[in-house]
């Protein structure tokens, strides 16, 4: 008897298994049509990957849903633990890791501006409106900490689809300000959703307000320097061991580990594993990435970059899918109307809250820029305001952990709002990221929008691999990619004392000597040297 059971038990386990190998099978396959389809679309003006796996997902969703009998419309059970734990910390890793960091740094302020403050005040119109409007439609099962939760849900931009739909290159300014504020944005309303989830919030008081003010600070300068530490560890390991010596797959190794440990270990002290992995890869481009051999260079730039690829296309084709999933819609399916007007309300009040903080806080921002090129002007405003209208996996997570236990729900309040989450998402995504392309070539012609800081940047991740792709010598690198324009040498020649400035000075004083960094690698076998005579005209 115990042997026929036990033979049972292995049988399903091995049908469980050969179903999960032939799923897995098909969603590799999806994600190979989805890379080869948005190649083809590559050069449209309309079309981008994230919307293309989003298109493809619907279509495998509907086509499983009539193979199934309607019973199921995905491969994959979706978990938040998956998209936080493994899909987006690369996307952000190689964010921060690609950016721009003089751009960044120099919009900084701006960026914590709309990041942090803007959010707050689009959680606070979302919230107040959810009360409003929610109220008055009886929806049921909804209480105050609900309401809280969905102007977090709703407050959060999605940094993934805004990689998508702007160009670092073609529009420096904008991406810096939009993705920056993104990053801090999907921080901001982590850090308030998780907050609305274990605050008393049946009196809601001055004081619990300061204390989530207190929370929202002490976790943005803890990840924040946790995530300076993790980059600045990992230069010192890779400066000191002198890994490309031996093997450049140790190097990488470091490299990798290294950025995921920074990310599981904002996890593990509760702080905000975004911003974390964000400036890990900020430290990580400025100082370890210079301490390693040419190869590992290389190897690097393209494995961030291709396992970002890979989440982001991952992500799109999944929601895609999730979309039709049956049992949701099943259950609002009394009452369709209720939840399209939940969507639509939940769009406008997306619309005003971003609306109410960007304009306002372009304008306090621009108070304190003495250049006027440094300025946000109207057409630039507009388009921030309208980028930044996207919804996507940061809001879909939210609010599956909010509404569902294990990706199902039975009560009719959640599954219209995970329905409007859905269909918000949808919608913001297709038509708000089809429309930002359009908008910026008619806002911000090619010759306009153009950025005098391009250039700027002599040794990014990005910038060095042209040469080594093409076959040209790194020793003619400062002659060609990486030689900054004349307005910079007279500004390196005849230093003004801005916040660059000291920091320059404190940087190649200290930090690059310890840490390594263009410039301050030693010279041994197999260590990258080549750089310095670049490096010498920026002493």
């Amino acid at each position: 008897m115990m042997g026929f059971d036990l033979g049972s038990i292995l049988t399903n386990l091995s049908a469980s298994d050969h179903a999960s190998v032939v799923s897995m099978n098909l969603f590799v396959a999806l994600l190979c049509a989805c890379i080869v389809i948005g190649h083809l679309l590559e050069e449209t003006r309309w079309m981008n990957e994230s919307i293309t796996a989003l298109a493809i997902g619907l279509c495998t969703g509907a086509l499983i849903l009539l193979i199934s009998g309607g019973k199921s419309s995905h491969l994959l059970v979706f978990s938040e633990d998956l998209f936080f734990i493994y899909l987006l910390p690369p996307i952000i890793f190689n964010a921060g890791f690609q950016v721009k960091k003089k751009q960044f740094f120099r919009n900084f302020m701006t960026i914590v501006l709309f990041g942090a403050v803007g959010t707050m005040i689009s959680f606070t119109i979302i919230s107040l409106g959810a009360i409003s409007f929610f109220k008055r439609m009886n929806i049921p099962s909804l209480d105050i900490g609900d309401f809280l939760a969905i102007g977090a849900i709703f407050s959060a931009t999605d940094s993934v689809c805004t990689l998508q739909v702007l160009s670092q290159d073609e529009t420096p300014l904008l991406y810096s300000l939009v993705f920056g504020e993104g990053v801090v944005n999907d921080a901001t309303s982590v850090v308030l959703f998780n907050a609305v989830q274990n605050f008393d919030l049946s009196h809601i008081d001055t004081s619990t307000a300061l204390q989530l003010l207190g929370n929202f600070v002490y976790l943005f300068v803890l990840s924040t320097i946790l995530g300076f530490v993790a980059g600045l560890l990992s230069a010192y390991i890779i400066k000191k061991l002198y890994f490309g010596r031996h093997s450049t797959d140790r190097e990488v190794a470091i490299m990798m580990l290294m950025a995921y440990l920074s990310y599981m270990l904002a996890e593990l002290f509760d702080l905000s594993a975004i911003l974390t992995v964000f400036f890990c890869g900020i430290v990580m481009s400025h100082y370890t990435w210079h301490n390693v051999t040419q190869s590992s260079r290389v190897t690097t730039k393209h494995a961030f970059a291709t396992l970002s690829f890979v989440a982001e296309i991952f992500i799109f084709l999944y929601v895609g899918m999730d979309a039709l999933d049956i049992e949701k819609w099943n259950a609002i399916s009394d009452s369709p109307g209720t939840s399209v007007g939940v969507s639509s309300i939940l769009l406008g009040l997306i619309l005003v809250g971003r609306a109410a903080f960007v304009f306002p806080l372009s304008f306090l921002s621009n108070l304190a820029k003495k250049n006027s090129h440094e300025k946000i002007n109207i057409r630039q405003q507009v388009v921030i305001w309208w980028a930044g209208l996207m919804r996507g996996a940061v809001s879909m997570a939210l609010a599956y952990n909010k509404f569902t236990k294990s990706g199902h729900t039975q009560l009719l309040g959640n599954s219209i709002m995970i329905t409007s989450t859905i269909t918000v998402v949808l919608f913001s995504t297709v038509v708000f990221g089809l429309l930002t392309k359009p908008l910026i070539s008619l806002l911000l012609p090619p010759s306009k929008q153009l950025s005098r800081m391009i250039s700027e940047e002599p040794l990014s991740p990005k910038s060095f691999m042209v040469p080594l792709i093409n076959g040209q010598d790194p020793e003619n690198i400062g002659n060609q990619t990486v030689k900054p324009p004349s307005r910079l040498r007279m500004l390196l020649s005849t230093p003004t004392h801005t916040v660059h400035y000291y920091w320059r000075k404190f940087d190649d004083s200290f930090m690059r000597p310890v840490f390594g960094g263009r410039g301050f690698v030693p010279i041994v076998p197999g260590s990258p040297t080549e750089q310095e005579d670049v490096s010498n005209q920026f002493q």
